[in-house]
């Protein structure tokens, strides 16, 4: 069953790669009511995926017009890009914002300078580098601010 949005549209988040970061936020979308159709080259990367996971996978190259084709890409709202590849990402994002005209497209992207040929592109990103090297700061912060240096937790 369709998830509906406020205005009753259904609304569909595809996400391309079915690593640890996809297959966690695809599970986490699932088990929130949301639809959601996940793509990756490996069959067998779908054991990662919960038991409970009510999405829909599908095998195949998301570089490839006709796989996002039939992952419904043309009605998707957003379009999560997580391969282990920058230029594969990239790649999908620029075939999905010319071709699919999807309106939110989120990639993550290793190589922090890379960012500015997404930004051209309107393609929102995440980039573990520069995530990482802001809560090792905020951590060196909190653990100057302490006294005796001790501490619990992290990020």
């Amino acid at each position: 069953m369709l998830s509906m949005n406020l205005f009753g549209k259904s609304e569909l988040t595809v996400i391309v790669g079915c690593g640890r970061l996809g297959s966690t936020l695809a599970n986490q979308l699932s088990d929130a009511g949301k639809n959601v159709i996940l793509i990756d080259q490996n069959e067998a990367a779908f054991r990662k995926l919960s038991p409970a996971y009510a999405g829909l996978t599908l095998t195949g190259d998301a570089t490839d017009r006709a796989t996002l084709n039939q992952a419904e890409l043309n009605r998707a709202d957003h379009l999560v890009i997580v391969t282990n590849n920058d230029n594969t990402n990239i790649m999908i994002a620029q075939l999905a914002r010319e071709c699919f005209r999807t309106p939110q497209i989120i990639c993550r992207l290793y190589d922090p300078q890379r960012e500015c040929v997404y930004r051209e592109f309107g393609i929102q990103t995440l980039c573990p580098t520069r995530l990482s090297a802001l809560a090792i700061e905020r951590l060196l912060a909190d653990c100057a601010a302490i006294p005796d240096g001790k501490q619990e937790g992290g990020y």
